[in-house]
């Protein structure tokens, strides 16, 4: 892969338009936007079908949405990289990734055209798969794991493709400080969407390492370190706003707490013995994390110490993130596993996989393996501390290579 220079700099006064016609948003945008949309909740509502009937079809109504996603995302990005090839004006071909020495493409179309591609790759060999091996006994079997990279692909792509053209708008000299302020309110809402999709996607691959009764283990933290401050931390650098963080996390939250609200709303019933909790409607899939709350303090604080480098900046974060994020996690999983107030439609703790028994000692209370002493647990939160360094570290400094992509 190889790329061009950029051409000289244009004049002052001038407007820089890099897609023909106007600076409006193009469709293209709009599109993959959706896209993660689409094979996000699609997924979430694939496990929710598992957890309830079981047994899927090549073309049972989940699988659908995902092929929308993958279709829309590869026909709009694919579309868009011939534009540039063929028809694109010499910025255009400037300000674009050249690929295999012919094709011009934007960063964000190429990984939405090669996630299209995985997605719809792992159709035909999960049927294959299913009618070899049965059904599948964890998130990640081989072609869930194709079907997961593709999903992250278009996602990643999505989310590039906003950031790359809020970053351009930078070039921009419009005689309208009104339409580009409009403009870059919609870019930023379009980058907290594909943002927030693409952390949902992340924390459905974890969730069986992160349920409700793990949040009294050292390990469940551990995890949190690990995998969400390189996430996060990225995306407040990523785009210059003081609610980013916020925004992302508060898309993760509401689309969880709508796909746990509305799937359930619909009949269902178990096509795949044995049954032993009968049912009559999906099962939920699970409440979001409370990360919302971690993501504000993290907001306020990246804004408060702006003035610090990144190096000071990161263990300022890091303990925020893990300290706050334990505080509120460790009751509500209390709260979630054992209160009968939270076995309704609005926090989901009653919804249970047809194939296991409904009469399990430890359904409502912590099974003695999700219980570890306060030497463990102290010792668990150091690692779990030194993990987030780790990743807070990694992520301001993958955030500030986004913050500058404008291909």
């Amino acid at each position: 892969m190889e790329t061009t220079i950029d051409p000289p700099a244009e004049p002052p006064g001038r407007v820089i338009t890099l897609h023909p016609g106007s600076s409006e948003i193009p469709p293209y945008i709009f599109a993959t936007v959706f896209s993660s949309f689409c094979v996000i909740t699609g997924l979430i509502w694939d496990i929710c079908w598992h957890m309830s009937i079981g047994r899927d079809g090549l073309l049972s109504p989940p699988h659908l949405i995902i092929y929308l996603g993958a279709v829309v995302s590869g026909l709009f990005s694919g579309y868009e990289i011939l534009r540039i090839t063929f028809f694109g004006k010499p910025i255009e071909k400037a300000k674009s990734v050249k690929v295999w020495g012919f094709f011009y493409s934007s960063l964000g179309a190429l990984f939405c055209v090669w996630g299209a591609l995985a997605m719809l790759t792992s159709a035909p060999f999960d049927d294959w798969w299913h009618n070899t091996y049965g059904l599948d006994v964890t998130i990640l079997s081989p072609p869930h794991t194709v079907l997961a990279l593709g999903i992250i692909s278009v996602q990643f792509g999505a989310m590039i493709s906003v950031i790359s053209l809020k970053n351009q708008t930078k070039l921009f000299f419009s005689d309208n400080p009104d339409r580009k302020k409009v403009r870059n309110k919609i870019l930023f809402w379009l980058f907290s969407l594909s943002a927030g999709f693409l952390l949902t996607m992340w924390y459905t691959l974890l969730s069986e390492e992160m349920g409700h009764r793990d949040t009294h283990k050292s390990d469940f933290y551990i995890v949190a370190g690990i995998v969400f401050p390189i996430f996060l931390m990225a995306f407040g650098k990523a785009v210059k706003n003081r609610w980013t963080i916020a925004a992302v996390t508060g898309t993760y939250t509401i689309l969880m707490l709508l796909t746990l609200w509305i799937i359930p709303l619909f009949p269902a019933e178990p096509k795949l013995g044995p049954v032993i909790n009968h049912i009559d409607h999906y099962q939920g899939f699970k409440f979001p994390l409370l990360l919302l709350i971690p993501a504000i303090v993290t907001d306020i604080l990246r804004n408060k110490f702006a003035y610090l480098n990144d190096w000071i900046l990161t263990p300022i974060l890091a303990t925020a993130f893990l300290l706050t994020f334990f505080v509120v996690q460790w009751p509500f999983g209390t709260f979630l596993v054992e209160s009968p107030y939270a076995r309704n439609w609005v926090f989901g703790s009653h919804y249970w996989y047809f194939g296991s028994n409904p009469d399990w000692e430890f359904r409502y209370k912590f099974p003695p393996w999700g219980l570890e002493s306060t030497a463990e647990l102290v010792k668990g939160l150091a690692i779990a501390w030194l993990c987030c360094l780790v990743s807070t570290r990694i992520g301001l400094k993958w955030g500030n290579w986004m913050n500058k992509i404008q291909r």
